[in-house]
């Protein structure tokens, strides 16, 4: 009689390994339909480790850095995006930020976002947190100074306010 002696991830690694190409596969469809509308600036690796698209579209008083994943396929809206202004020329203005949390949507976007700072010669960026953030302040506070932000917060008024100064 013989036994059948299996890797223990022979499988697991298989799957893993179809899955990206899956991704592949749909990351270049979703390049071609994404390049058509706005500027795709790269691709990244989620915290899920899936591969992501970054896109952007910027116009004179206002910008969007918007990521879609490629675990399914692009239907014309992203999974998460950035939405900034440009108050001014030396400030950057964070709008808001929309999307699932905990995927590291916000991280890659971010860089991206001081990468454009960084390209156009924008010393800083800026945002504020509002009331409606306050069901998740602690995680905010964590993110923004996790991305070298300085956070002010005024815990009575509940408001506070993120800047990123290049170079620091």
């Amino acid at each position: 009689m013989s036994l059948l002696v299996r890797e223990p991830f022979a499988d697991e690694s298989n799957r893993d390994l179809e899955e990206m190409e899956m991704q592949v596969f749909r990351m270049q469809d979703d390049i071609k339909r994404i390049a058509k509308k706005w500027d795709v600036v790269g691709i990244d690796h989620s915290k899920e480790d899936n591969l992501v698209i970054v896109y952007k579209h910027e116009e004179e008083e206002r910008c969007n850095i918007m990521i879609n994943d490629c675990e399914s396929a692009f239907r014309g809206v992203w999974d998460f995006a950035v939405q900034a202004l440009f108050p001014d020329r030396d400030r950057i203005h964070i709008g808001d930020i929309k999307g699932p949390e905990n995927k590291g949507y916000g991280s890659i976007c971010i860089d991206y976002l001081k990468e454009l700072a960084q390209d156009k010669n924008i010393p800083y960026i800026t945002g504020d947190i509002s009331e409606r953030d306050w069901d998740h302040l602690e995680r905010l506070i964590h993110f923004y100074e996790k991305h070298n932000f300085t956070v002010d917060v005024d815990y009575e008024e509940k408001w506070g306010h993120i800047t990123w100064k290049q170079g620091h």
